[in-house]
């Protein structure tokens, strides 16, 4: 009898990793299909050849006049370099996923799609510069190839042309619908550095960091990564003629998601899996308080709790040491609780937004989407 009931579990288990194994795939194949517009959409905002036609399109007339070289070198071409590493794309199709479950026109807003892919490799180039990273998406990062100056440019670069869509689109959408996308752009593109600021204070011991609570790290992480899942619902909802509340609403949702991906984030970042481009640990060099670590300064014991702030105090790089931090961490069943939490907080959110959506493919795609974020492996 235990011999069959061991049996069965095994076949439920298999059954249930084969489902979230087709499940991902489906997930992955329908971002897969939208990273050709995606990319279109920012070659518009951004061609990988500059020529002066193209700079007047965006800037308008010179006064004097316009030398390309430099803007190729320093702008261009760093920044396709970046994109070009891959990146998944997840919050432009998130914006896409939220349009089609509305009933919206993709055409009408598919050049949105460059504003919410900018705004994230413009917040992410600046992020390595300052948390002095090494790798990202498996290479060196920017900064570390074109140098500082050309990062910091090309970062800020991005964020300002991520509002010219509003701009050129200008005659597709009534101007009351105009302003709301431009305010809700703005303010998440404020939120985006209230969070980063956050994050920098407690890692660089500006602030008490060994105290954080969970809702301080949630409120911090909401608004890091978070702000441009979003914005992805809030646009969907504002181009499409939705109302506030419902903006309101799919937002919250949209944010869970973000939250939840920086959390599994986290989790990868000191139990990596075959694909990821970032180091081991690096979270720890930082001296990050991430909620595994909010959670394991909370539940371990005297010399454990000290261990841990103190290798975090010492932004070390050496493996061994950081692998010290790792398994006190792990010790306390923070990867346990981490996933947790971010499962209960997406499967709450949904069901505030289930109701408010039709029932269409769109909407089983968002719903898995949110699943796969938390599930996540790369």
């Amino acid at each position: 009898m235990k011999n069959d009931a061991l049996s069965l579990l095994n076949k439920i288990n298999k059954s249930l990793k084969y489902k979230e194994f087709m499940a991902s795939e489906e997930i992955m194949d329908v971002l897969e299909k939208r990273k050709s517009e995606i990319e279109k959409a920012i070659m518009k905002y951004l061609p990988r050849k500059l020529d002066e036609k193209y700079i007047e399109w965006l800037l308008g007339k010179p006064s004097y006049e316009y030398t390309i070289k430099p803007l190729q070198k320093s702008l261009a071409e760093p920044i396709w370099e970046f994109l070009d590493r891959g990146g998944k794309r997840w919050r432009p199709g998130l914006f896409l996923m939220f349009t089609e479950a509305l009933g919206g026109d993709i055409e009408k807003v598919k050049d949105f799609t460059a504003t919410l892919e900018l705004m994230h490799n413009g917040s992410i180039m600046q992020d390595d510069i300052e948390d002095d990273s090494e790798l990202r998406r498996g290479k060196l990062c920017t900064h570390k190839i074109f140098g500082t100056d050309i990062a910091i440019n090309a970062g800020s670069f991005m964020y300002f042309l991520a509002f010219f869509p509003l701009i050129k689109n200008k005659g597709k959408f009534k101007p009351e619908t105009l302003l709301r996308a431009w305010e809700a752009m703005l303010e998440e593109l404020t939120r985006i550095h209230y969070g980063q600021g956050t994050d920098i204070a407690w890692h660089k011991g500006l602030a008490d960091a060994d105290n954080v609570t969970e809702k301080e790290y949630l409120q911090m992480c909401a608004y890091k990564t978070g702000v441009l899942a979003r914005l992805a619902a809030r646009l969907a909802v504002i181009l499409n003629g939705g109302s506030r509340e419902l903006e309101e609403k799919l937002g919250r949702f949209a944010e869970s998601i973000g939250v939840a991906f920086q959390i599994q984030d986290d989790i990868m970042n000191i139990a990596p899996t075959e694909g990821w481009g970032k180091e081991l640990g690096d979270d720890i060099n930082e001296g990050k308080r991430t909620l595994l670590v909010i959670h394991t300064l909370k539940k371990a014991n005297g010399s454990d709790r000290k261990r841990l702030i103190e290798i975090l105090n010492m932004h070390t790089k050496d493996e061994k040491l950081i692998r010290e931090a790792i398994d006190i961490i792990k010790k306390y069943g923070s990867i346990e609780y981490a996933k947790g939490f971010a499962r209960k907080m997406v499967r709450d959110a949904w069901k505030e937004a289930e109701p408010l959506l039709p029932e269409n493919d769109a909407k089983k795609n968002l719903k898995g989407f949110a699943d796969f974020m938390v599930e996540r492996k790369i």
